[in-house]
């Protein structure tokens, strides 16, 4: 049984005892130790149920690459599924749940699966789901939607706090381990800002455990050293509890802290996202040791050699009381000494190599453990626990020798270092034959845009297995980022590991070499999805020799730990079945984060309000204390309509409207996108992004413009201003102000990054106020000495300006139709002017009026608007402005695109206007429909409404909409149904329905 020991538990403190409940069963465990360290403590060996299967399974490692102690943990707003035992640390009152299992974790009645094993092979559901089909929907598709999934979905709030972090570093080093602290520190000598980082809250990696002497001290004291040295450096800054999720281009790194997972009820975000921008990277990550393939590794006592002498040294817990070490290299050996010396029986150390170990394997002997060598694994026996195991041949067929009885097995089939993060972004790897493990191609390193290598691989997690290579190969790491970073690299030594001389691995896939197909069957390799090797086997008997087709074919890697333990050995096992070497096989694609992140992470602090913050102009105050009725546009609330007492929105539209028009009208337009484009290539770079010129015009001038993606289709208009001979104001559409200026900047980093052309959207830099009607002039010329006459300041000119004071930009542009001045100032003095303009205008009869107005002022004129008169499929000719299309510039962005036939099809579907005969407004979106039927028995449809409202100008609906063959059916009336089956009959008229000539706008 497993047990909590006497001697050992170097990070526990014993003087404080915590309790914790597993399934409603009240334990205990002290402060530092793990959930799982806790669990073995209280023999607590069975811990859920495999996915497929739903076999019995306990703890297998001590890290993240544990595939199989995974819990809820928590309880109501607490709640968080599929949480690693081994990685959670102990806290008072932890409660938690096994997973997978019904009723109940020992008696599971979906256990039945494993004893129909033979008739579940992997890739069964592709061939059984199929046939015979009417029972896809009403059998098998309900079943596997209940079926799927691992642990249960929180139903309850997360109260939690998450939040994102910023941060710019010289060096980023991750993992805390003796080559990343060696790392840190050259680096940080030469004068690097140095972040660490390391997932676990102890420094050092396995090297405590593990033993061995720095410069002839315990390793343990060169790492307090050097952790001393490291905080004494304000270069430096030390994180644990931290993981490195991801290294991403250029130099972009995500770190993932847990900061109060360990003491729920402390202060500060429950978990930390950091976005990090380095210049270096040195994934000093470490390596994963991996289990051996035999019948019965599964079984709850079965452990990696490692993780059993983790939990010996660090938490002083037994794994049991009798332990059998299984192995292929020389490793594992010191989990058999460390056994022996706590006073542990080790019953034998069965060692596949026929030539045995090396000194470690002598000291071993020398404390009276029996050794095996060329010997293997048949089969472990036991259920819920291990009972004993089969001693067999490693060269023949498994056949017993001997029953040794045992509740434990160590097993160790070598150590692959953790390439992921240095695979993330674009690592290549190479097979170490020696090692038999791949490791980084340093001569082919991660590179930036400017072919630089950023990604320094270090220590074990290079290939460096031995305390003296990690040493020295972590420092000699740190001193090439400084290097690469221009720094001058320290000249001191590294110092000098010393730890026991090892024989060679020998490379053992399967145990024993030939075992059968009764024994494959029973040998695992991707714990929670259930593969074994027979699965693999079978996989490429059936054709799937690529390692990406084999692993979606059987499901191998695409549990929880992403094939951290089952990868290289299911790789190798299809490599033998396709009779190829290991790297002509390959390694699948190592995808970020290396461990799971909570969503509530990535998250952050989007949440309630704050999910989308809402977007204020300087001048919302204002609206709040002056009856604004908002709605949505963008991430903004406008201004919908001022509504007075006793009137509804609609009355207070048509006030507005009338006001405007007739006298004076004020619009906050703060929130149109305002995006400056400046230098020798500005020009040109518009030119291509707008469907007309905009190299030609002259400063101090304006022009409209449309812009079309790629494939044709508008995207978005607005007004462009030349400042300058180098520099463009351009205006978007509310909504498309981020999306636009993305846009632009992915053409220039993607396709155009030669061109000299700089970007910044300022929208929020500036507040911007529509003047709008007859008084707009006479207003504004009593609040500046400058001369903004017809003659000076003409339709679609603008000049700088003093508005009481205030330095402002005039621009002579209309969206109403009206003689209009929209006036930008710096976002601080937006409400001044605001202000200023509402004294000054209370004479002229000022009336400031909100969005719905705009529209329905702009759709008076026949103006588009993105989003209403465009969907996503709609061109320019569409709408009948051919005239805002060059015929001067051989290309822009959509020009070949709308050169295809479909879009120059004549009978596409036209801009027109529609006026009911009845005065109405048509509904938002209605269909004209026409004599006959569609294939789909449904009445022809020949065009929709784009835009429709009532004018109170007109006084009268008025709409917009996109008609086939429309301009060529002037004065044809068309029917629109609506929904409660009525028509409305609508006159096909110009879209402008207001002062057609623009006389107004150009006074």
């Amino acid at each position: 049984m497993s047990t909590r020991l006497a001697q050992g538990g170097r990070l526990l403190n014993k003087g404080r005892a915590m309790e914790f409940t597993f399934n409603g069963k009240r334990l205990r465990g002290f402060e530092g130790d793990t959930l799982a360290s806790a669990l073995l403590a209280n023999d607590q060996m069975l811990i859920g149920r495999s996915f497929k299967y739903h076999r019995p399974r306990g703890i297998v490692a001590s890290g993240g690459e544990e595939p199989n102690a995974l819990v809820g943990l928590g309880t109501g707003n607490k709640f968080e599924p599929n949480q690693r035992a081994t990685t959670t640390e102990l806290f008072n009152g932890l409660s938690c749940t096994s997973q997978n299992h019904w009723p109940s974790l020992e008696f599971d009645i979906g256990a039945v699966n494993s004893k129909l094993g033979r008739f579940l092979p992997a890739g069964f559901y592709y061939k059984m789901f199929i046939h015979p089909r009417p029972l896809w929907k009403h059998v098998y598709e309900p079943f596997i939607r209940r079926s799927a999934g691992l642990g249960k979905a929180p139903t309850e709030r997360d109260e939690d706090r998450y939040e994102h972090l910023y941060a710019f570093f010289d060096v980023v080093v991750i993992g805390g381990g003796v080559a990343g602290l060696q790392a840190a520190r050259s680096a940080a000598e030469a004068g690097a800002k140095v972040l660490v980082m390391e997932q676990t809250a102890h420094w050092g990696g396995r090297a405590p455990v593990d033993g061995g002497t720095v410069n002839g001290q315990p390793v343990d004291n060169f790492v307090d050293e050097t952790l001393a040295a490291l905080r004494d450096m304000p270069n430096v800054t030390l994180r644990n509890r931290m993981m490195g999720a991801g290294v991403y281009d250029h130099g972009y790194v995500l770190g993932y802290e847990r900061v109060t997972d360990h003491q729920p009820s402390a202060p500060g975000p429950r978990h930390r996202l950091w976005r990090i921008r380095a210049g270096q990277i040195i994934t000093a990550t470490g390596a994963i040791e991996r289990p051996l393939s035999f019948a019965g590794n599964d079984i709850p006592g079965v452990m990696l050699a490692s993780a059993v002498r983790d939990y010996a040294v660090n938490y002083g817990v037994s794994a049991g009381d009798r332990t059998v070490v299984v192995t292929n290299n020389d490793d594992a050996y010191l989990t058999a000494i460390t056994l022996k010396k706590l006073g542990l029986d080790v019953p034998a150390i069965i060692d596949a190599r026929s030539a045995g170990g090396g000194a470690l394997a002598d000291e071993a002997r020398g404390l009276g453990i029996r050794v095996e060598t060329g010997k293997g694994v048949a089969k472990v026996k036991g259920g819920k626990r291990v009972t004993g195991v089969s001693l067999c041949n490693q060269a023949g067929e498994g056949a017993e020798i001997e029953e040794i009885a045992c509740d434990a097995v160590a097993m160790s089939g070598g150590w692959s270092p953790v390439v992921h993060l240095w695979s993330h972004c674009g690592g290549k790897l190479v097979w170490d034959t020696a090692q038999a493990h791949f490791r980084p191609d340093v001569d082919n390193a991660p590179t930036g845009a400017k072919g630089e290598a950023f990604v320094i691989a270090a220590g074990t997690a290079n290939g460096e297995l031995s305390l003296a290579g990690a040493l020295a190969d972590g420092h000699e790491a740190g001193r090439e980022a400084a290097r690469r970073l221009g720094l001058k690299a320290s000249a001191s030594d590294a110092p000098k590991g010393d730890s026991p001389a090892e024989a060679a691995i020998e490379p053992v896939w399967m145990m024993p070499q030939g075992a059968p197909i009764k024994l494959r069957m029973k040998s695992w390799l991707d714990y929670q999805n259930d593969v074994k090797v027979s699965d693999v086997q079978l996989a490429a008997r059936e054709g799937f020799e690529s390692v990406e087709h084999a692993k979606r074919y059987t499901t191998l890697g695409m549990a929880t730990d992403q094939g951290k333990l089952s990868n290289i050995n299911g790789l190798a096992i299809l490599s033998d079945a396709l009779n190829q070497p290991i790297p002509q096989t390959g390694t699948t694609t190592f995808r970020p984060p290396y461990t799971p992140i909570s969503l509530s992470a990535i998250a952050g602090e989007a949440r309630d309000e704050l999910f989308q913050p809402i977007r204020r102009t300087p001048i919302q105050g204002w609206h709040d204390d002056n009856g604004a009725v908002y709605e949505p546009v963008g991430q903004w609330r406008r201004p919908y309509c001022f509504t007075r007492s006793g009137e509804d929105n609609h009355a207070a539209v048509s006030r507005e409207i009338r006001q405007t028009r007739a006298r004076l009208g004020l619009l906050d337009a703060s929130t149109l996108g305002k995006i400056i484009v400046k230098g020798p290539d500005a020009g040109k770079f518009l030119d291509m992004l707008y469907t007309n010129m905009m190299s030609t015009l002259k400063p101090g001038k304006c022009r409209y413009g449309l812009m079309c993606n790629e494939n044709g289709f508008l995207m978005d208009d607005g007004v462009v201003a030349r400042i300058d001979e180098d520099t463009f104001l351009c205006h978007t559409t509310t909504g498309g102000a981020e999306s636009i200026h993305g846009h632009m900047e992915d053409w220039l980093q993607c396709e155009w990054w030669d061109w000299k052309v700089y970007t910044a959207n300022v929208t929020e830099q500036y507040a911007q106020i529509a003047v709008v009607g007859p008084e707009a002039r006479n207003v504004l010329a009593e609040l500046t000495e400058e001369d903004i006459s017809a003659e000076t300041l003409p339709f679609m000119g603008w000049s700088d300006i003093t508005l009481d004071g205030i330095p402002a930009r005039a621009y002579r542009i209309s969206f109403s139709g009206e003689l209009s001045y929209e006036i930008a100032v710096a976002a601080g003095h937006g409400r001044a002017l605001w202000d200023r303009l509402m004294e000054v205008g209370a004479k002229h009869d000022v009336m400031p009026y909100g969005t719905e107005g705009l529209h329905v002022m702009r759709a008076e004129k026949g103006f588009i608007m993105i989003g209403d008169e465009t969907d996503g499929t709609v061109i320019p000719q569409d709408l009948n402005m051919q005239w805002a299309i060059s015929k001067k510039k051989e290309d822009y962005l959509g020009k070949r695109a709308q050169e295809r036939s479909h879009m120059a099809d004549p009978t596409r579907w036209k801009l027109v206007g529609l006026e009911t005969l009845d005065g109405s407004v048509l509904p938002d979106g209605a269909y004209a429909t026409e004599e006959g039927v569609n294939e789909n028995g449904q009445r022809k449809v020949q065009g929709r409404v784009t835009s429709t409202y009532y004018s109170p100008t007109l006084d009268r609906g008025i709409a917009m909409g996109l008609l086939r063959h429309g301009p060529d059916r002037m004065g044809e009336v068309i029917d629109f149904p609506k929904v409660d089956g009525t028509v409305v009959q609508a006159r096909v008229v110009d879209p402008v329905f207001y002062d057609k000539d623009g006389e107004k706008q150009n006074v």
